[in-house]
């Protein structure tokens, strides 16, 4: 798929960040729906001065008096997420201040591109803007359902009612012995995790045809899967047990079956299944004899356009995120250097709410093992 110039994708992104203040009341825009989330209002405001800060300040030398006190609310490490509603300005005051900033970054832009900046180079800082508006756009989907799931209450039933059990799980792809390249080079929006490109030897494997469906997770859990501590790992249990989690997030109970908490994300049995963390793929891997597959597998079978549903639900993988060979943090050392710990697992091709800027091969989205607002479900894996 051809992408469109960045500076033309930036106006249909600014555009779809004030939009999203649009869809909701102004009460709603500055509620934490989630701990795990920043209100909307937040995301706004955040998107727009992050780009302000690399364009003006960092490429350009320019200096705001008015960037210290954004920073302080729009920079995560200078603010804490259950503060960010109470801070942030009301919704009209954030518009004007949006469309201020548009028509300062647009001037600044065309000064930025006969700059000779390095960060220009190859249109790589208008891709990087464009990628964090996008990456925005989506954990705003993700805010935009729990307020929805608020609203709703904790006892509603929206749409259709899931009942099917016994579901075949999806057929099998098979996968001969390869060498794989992983990683996205000469490529301006590539990110530093997906450097250096590299090539890793993958043994015979397999994957699932589809991504498990809401039907596939409803027969584990009518089999005891939540309930059964053989399917769990030691942490997995523990976490399970101190949660007390027995559904997916959005499921809910309802004379027999079960529904879904958001009007908007029906519960229908073929649906790829989501709102589960990592540890619940792990034991629905188990529960049906299979694994969950590492990225290798994932991102040679996409290079092969042999990946049938990707880009409904992000995709578990097995392993945590790591660094590649050669890898150098850019343009800071904050967007994957401070990830390499061990307990965010990678997740790989899009959701339905995933722009067309992130759904190539070589993406890497990563998420703490415990995460389950995330559009996130799983595709089986085995040796094969």
């Amino acid at each position: 798929m051809k992408l469109p110039d960045p500076y033309e994708r930036l106006l249909e992104l600014r555009a779809g960040c004030r939009d999203q203040l649009q869809q909701i009341s102004a009460a709603q825009s500055s509620l934490q729906p989630h701990p795990e989330l920043s209100p909307l209002i937040w995301h706004v405001g955040h998107c727009f001065f992050t780009e302000s800060l690399w364009l003006r300040r960092r490429v350009l030398g320019e200096q705001d008096a008015r960037d210290d006190a954004r920073a302080a609310l729009y920079t995560p490490e200078q603010s804490s997420k259950h503060l960010r509603g109470s801070r942030a300005p009301d919704v009209d005051a954030l518009l004007r201040e949006t469309r201020q900033s548009e028509g300062e970054c647009v001037d600044a832009w065309s000064r930025a591109a006969t700059s000779g900046h390095a960060l220009m180079q190859d249109d790589y800082l208008p891709w990087f803007i464009v990628q964090h508006y996008a990456q925005h756009l989506e954990t705003m989907a993700m805010v935009a359902q729990q307020l929805r799931m608020g609203a709703t209450g904790p006892d509603a039933h929206c749409g259709p009612r899931l009942t099917a059990t016994g579901d075949q799980l999806p057929a099998w792809l098979d996968f001969a012995a390869a060498r794989c390249r992983l990683g996205t080079q000469a490529n301006p929006q590539a990110y530093d995790n997906e450097l250096v490109a590299h090539d890793v030897e993958l043994p015979p494997y397999r994957l699932g045809q589809q991504p498990v469906s809401n039907a596939n997770w409803l027969t584990f859990m009518q089999d005891g899967g939540y309930r059964r501590p053989d399917l769990w790992d030691t942490e997995g249990w523990a976490w399970r047990r101190q949660t007390g989690i027995e559904h997916p997030l959005h499921w809910r109970e309802a004379s027999g079956g079960w529904t879904s908490a958001d009007p908007a994300d029906p519960l229908l049995a073929q649906a790829p299944v989501h709102g589960i963390c990592w540890h619940e793929a792990c034991a629905f891997a188990r529960w049906a004899g299979a694994r969950l597959p590492n990225e290798a597998e994932l991102e040679h079978a996409a290079r092969l356009d042999r990946l049938p549903g990707r880009g409904q639900v992000w995709e578990w993988c097995a392993n945590a995120l790591a660094p590649y060979p050669g890898f150098e943090a850019y343009p800071y050392a904050g967007y994957s250097q401070a990830w390499f710990d061990g307990r965010h697992r990678v997740l790989r091709g899009g959701s339905r709410h995933t722009h067309a800027e992130l759904r190539r091969p070589g993406f890497r989205n990563f998420y703490p093992e415990t995460h389950r607002h995330v559009f996130a479900g799983l595709r089986l894996a085995a040796d094969a």
